[in-house]
């Protein structure tokens, strides 16, 4: 029988840019199983028992994962923040949030032109429709939990966690009141639709996916407001804003 006496491919014989990737992909795999968690518990319970679990899991993992991290990477922690971050100058952690929030949109869009590519226009606006009614709860409970939201904040509540969506740190947003139950909301700048105005394209039709997004999330921050959609790609729309929406209490 030949023994193969060939050194075995392991972690000690990769280079340093190979073993930098390997970490970096670590990180992905973490990211991805964390996400298959929280949906095949959203699946087996519901989601307000997945969302009660999820809480308790986030405060649990947020602590040992940066505890080990720091020792390893040798930084600090002030409670739950790292130090350096602390150490920032203001204007670099708005531009960092900024940074985030079209990271966010860049890989949405991403995921978007991947499924676009291989199957199509409308399998693409199937799979983000339904993306977005997965998202949208899950950023309002978010929101609601940095913020430290009552249950049922109302509108007031639903205004100022549309002020902390991904989306407020890319897009020109605004907030009229209308009534005393109810306001109007405007994306008066849209990165998305900017950038194909820009090129010379119609605005990308987006209102099957504005729909879900926008009333499962106030939904999710209060189940007394309602959403009705003023204005949104394929609709007509004035100068000043790409899509406009009413929220209302029932």
């Amino acid at each position: 029988m030949k023994t193969d006496t060939a050194p075995q491919e392991s972690i000690d014989t990769l280079k340093t840019a190979e073993l930098s990737t390997f970490v970096i992909d670590m990180f992905h795999r973490i990211i991805m199983h964390y996400a298959m968690w929280f949906r095949e518990v959203e699946h087996q319970f519901g989601s307000e028992k997945a969302m009660t679990l999820l809480d308790d899991v986030l405060k649990r993992t947020y602590s040992i994962q940066m505890k080990r991290l720091s020792e390893v990477i040798g930084f600090t922690m002030e409670g739950d923040v790292p130090s350096a971050m602390l150490e920032m100058p203001r204007e670099k952690l708005i531009a960092l949030s900024e940074a985030v929030g079209k990271n966010w949109l860049a890989n949405d869009g991403v995921w978007f032109q991947a499924v676009e590519g291989k199957y199509g226009m409308n399998d693409a606006k199937r799979c983000n429709d339904s993306c977005w009614a997965h998202f949208s709860p899950l950023e309002a409970w978010s929101i609601k939990r940095f913020l430290g939201l009552e249950e049922n904040p109302g509108l007031e509540g639903l205004k100022r966690a549309l002020r902390f969506r991904m989306y407020a740190r890319i897009n020109e947003q605004s907030i009229t009141d209308e009534q005393e139950n109810s306001f109007v909301f405007q994306m008066n700048n849209c990165r998305v639709q900017a950038a194909r105005k820009r090129k010379g394209l119609d605005d990308y039709p987006c209102k099957s996916g504005g729909l879900v997004e926008y009333a499962f999330f106030a939904e999710s921050i209060d189940p007394r407001i309602g959403t009705e959609c003023i204005g949104c790609p394929p609709d007509d729309h004035p100068d000043d804003w790409f899509c406009a929406w009413r929220f209302y209490l029932k």
